[in-house]
Order: structure tokens, then sequence, then C-alpha cells
């Protein structure tokens, strides 16, 4: 990131303002309603900045900027029209070490001002880093119609019985699951629909209900999380809201970076691999892992590429959860056979082309892959196979001394669904040629059939 986004407590702090026209007004309404001490020193005053002289409690001096007039100020704002002393106020600032922000002039800041929703305790901040200020506050709006003003009045809520639940709750991990519950539950409904003196009541009520075994009450789960093919925003609701409350994150070489930012910010991470033939952790101890992490209380979000159940080994870890008592949730994800064969237009069945699918995986053992190529090389029938790159020469040789027409197409999709897509396609007889010329890296997927022929003609990812 290229700012550090920070919260400052400004109340009753000395803060600057330089300038007095249309622009330092409006940052002088946001100094104030921070409860800042403010001081206007500008040679022009406007009508606007003079109005608020009693109203904000401000102190006017009329008079060109000295540097001497930084002496004890926390925090300076430059909103002049002279592009000199806007220089010359930068300059000085950061001599001085104080914080400094120049309007409409980022690389004179050494902050900068967000676009602000104000939900009083509960404040929101949005930057463009000072690239785009227009589109930081087309975000704000989107923000404001999704966050009510009453997330203010629970946010005082949850603050006037802070205490209380510390006390009562002595562990960090069941205080914050209790929040959790509190501001997604009834509490918060009776708060957004008016009823302010029911939610405190009720927030009493399930303070008063609080056990005091709940210190030592096991309340881990895990969560088997699918997280798709690789695009972030095709992760579900679901998986996105339980990664966000997970205390700590499992996750293989198939999750990106891009997914893993959208977990808990404060959750731990824990990387398992699962390259092929490199595992950092075997299955077995993933396993055991889960059990282990779940039984210390915590929540854990195990997060796999594609779905948890075609190929992701889901079904192994839930029946040790199942033997060791362990609560736990799958989230379905998005396959890769889906989602990069959408992203390569190229669909799975077509009434013309194939009337079935079929997944199958081509991870090699022993040097063969043991698949019933009879099966597979029926006529309109789409083959999907997961990490197959290794033994692509051995599928096409085998496919097509079964009956498959050496024409038949094929598609390898690289990184499918990400920006790094990218689809080779060929034939049983061409592509594992075709491909020797490419340097090719996981995620890989093949798909086989007639239907690839239409990549060509469907391909929306490629042409938007």
């Amino acid at each position: 990131m290229d700012y550090f986004p920070i919260f400052l407590k400004l109340s009753k702090q000395p803060c600057l303002v330089v300038g007095a026209g249309s622009c330092a007004a409006r940052k002088i309404e946001l100094l104030s309603r921070a409860g800042a001490d403010i001081t206007v020193v500008a040679h022009d005053i406007s009508t606007q900045v003079a109005a608020m002289q009693v109203s904000h409690h401000l102190t006017i001096y009329r008079k060109y900027f000295e540097p001497t007039d930084l002496a004890d100020f926390k925090l300076v704002i430059s909103a002049t029209n002279d592009k000199l002393v806007n220089e010359n106020v930068s300059k000085c600032a950061n001599k001085a070490g104080i914080w400094v922000n120049v309007v409409d002039s980022p690389t004179l800041c050494n902050f900068i001002f967000p676009a602000i929703v104000d939900r009083a305790p509960l404040t929101i901040a949005i930057s463009s880093g000072g690239v785009s200020p227009v589109l930081a506050r087309l975000l704000r709006q989107k923000i404001e119609t999704v966050v009510p003003p009453t997330y203010g009045m629970l946010a005082k809520l949850a603050e006037k019985f802070r205490d209380t639940v510390k006390k009562q709750i002595t562990i960090p991990s069941n205080r914050r699951i209790f929040w959790e519950n509190v501001l997604q539950g009834r509490v918060a409904e009776l708060i957004f629909s008016g009823q302010n003196e029911s939610a405190e009541r009720e927030l009493t009520y399930a303070i008063s209900q609080i056990e005091s075994e709940i210190n030592n009450k096991n309340n881990g789960e895990v969560y088997l999380i699918g997280a798709g093919p690789g695009a972030a925003d095709l992760l579900t609701f679901r998986a996105l809201r339980l990664m966000q409350q997970a205390d700590v994150i499992v996750y293989d070489r198939l999750v990106s970076a891009e997914i893993l930012d959208l977990a808990r910010r404060d959750s731990d991470r824990i990387y398992v691999g699962k390259e092929r033939s490199q595992h950092v952790l075997p299955q077995e101890e993933i396993n055991e892992l889960l059990v282990k992490l779940a039984k210390e209380g915590k929540r854990v979000a195990r997060v796999k590429g594609g779905d948890p159940f075609i190929f992701g080994r889901g079904g192994e870890e839930i029946e040790t959860l199942m033997e060791q008592n362990i609560a736990f949730q799958v989230v379905p994800g998005i396959t890769a056979a889906n989602g990069c064969a959408s992203y390569a237009g190229i669909p799975l069945t077509h009434r013309d082309y194939a009337q079935s699918c079929v997944f199958v995986t081509g991870h090699l053992k022993d040097d063969s892959i043991n698949l019933n190529w009879t099966q597979l090389a029926v006529p309109n029938q789409t083959i999907v196979i997961y990490m197959g790159l290794i033994g692509l020469e051995k599928i096409c040789d085998a496919l097509i001394s079964h009956g498959s027409d050496p024409s038949l197409p094929i598609a390898v999709v690289e990184k499918g669904t990400t920006a790094q897509q990218r689809v080779i396609i060929g034939t049983l007889s061409t592509l594992p040629n075709k491909i020797r010329h490419e340097t090719l890296k996981a995620p890989t997927l093949i798909i086989i059939g007639n239907v690839v022929s239409l990549h060509e003609k469907l391909n929306w990812f490629g042409h938007k």
C-alpha cells in the first residue's frame, strides 16, 4: 500500500489551516468534528470562514504565512490558491516533523484526507492514495447505502457493555465469539429497527446467561472452504464470512494472495503446500493439525482451491473431524472444471457436441495413469482432467489407442479465471508436442472433447 491508514485523535489538539477559502472551510469543518483546536492563517478571509469563527471556535490571524507560524502545531493543512505558498508550507512542515496536507497536491503531503463515512463512534475511511479522490467518493456513496447510521448506535451499545463482558469472559477468543454473535444477531436487529431500549435489555440478558464455564469451553470449529479456481471475486458470500471470522487460516498453494487478503487481518496463517510430490505436510498431518487447532478452541478455515469435495480430499478431513467430535461446516466452491471452462469459452456440455461430462485426475503414480480408458474414449463426451499436465502425452496416447479420434480437440487452461489465464488449443495428436515449446505453470486443467472447438467463438473472457 502507498499510504498506511491510521486514525488520529485530534480532540483539543492544535491544528493550523493556511488559507481561508471554500476549500479551507471544508477542511475546517472536518477538523472541528474531530474536536481539534483550529487556528487559521490567511491574508484574505472569506465570509464563509469568518462565519465559522464563533461556531467552530476558530483563532484567526489575517496575515501572510511565515515558517514561525508552525510553532506548537501537531498538524497543518495548506488550502491556498498560491502554489508557492503551498510548497513553502509543505517544506517547512516536513522540516519541523509536522503532519502536513496540501489540498489537491499529493506530492506535497505526508498525509492525505480519505473519503469518510461517519457513523460515530464508527468511522470508515476510503482512500485512493490521492490518485483519484472522485473514485474514493463514489465508493463512499456505495458504502453509505449499506451502512446505515444505526451502526453508530450499535457501536455505542457495545462500548457501554464492553468492560462488563471483558470481566465475564476472560479468554479473548471466546469474547470475540460472544460479540460476533451479539453484533450479528437479535441485538443488532433491534438497534436497526429503532428499538434501542429493547436491544439494551436483550444484551443485558445475554450477558446474564454467560456461564462461568465459558472460559473453559471448547468452541473450536473447522470450516472446509472451497476458494474457487483462482479469481477472488468468485468466492461465495459464506466463504468470505467464515474466512473473516476464523482465528486460523490453513491453506494450500492454489489459494491466491488476493483471496488470503480477504481473511481476517489478525488471523494466523498456516501454509500446508499440497504441491505435486512436494507436500509441506502430508494429508494425515493436515488432518491432525485441524483437530489440534479446533481442540484449542480456535475457529479454523481450511481453505482449498476449487471445491473441497472434488479432488480436494475434503472427505478424508471430515472423517477425521467426525471421529474426534469436532464441529465443522462445508462451503462448496466453484470447481476448476466449471471456472476454467467458462472463462475459456468452452461449455462442458452442448446439445450438438457433448451430452455428458466426466471429471478425472491425471496424477501419475508409479509413472502410470490408472484410468478406465475405454469409458473415457466414448464419443460425444467431455473429459476434464485435473493434475494431468505431467502425464499429458500418456493421456493422449492412451485415448487414441482406445479409439478416440487423433484429431479430437483438446485444451490446456493455465491459471484459469485469473488475469494470467492462458489457453492452448490442439488435438490429441498435436498438443503434446505443441506444449513442449511452452512454459506452463500450475494450476492447469485439461479439457478434451468436441466442445473445445467452440473456444474461439465463445471466448468472452479473452475478448473483454
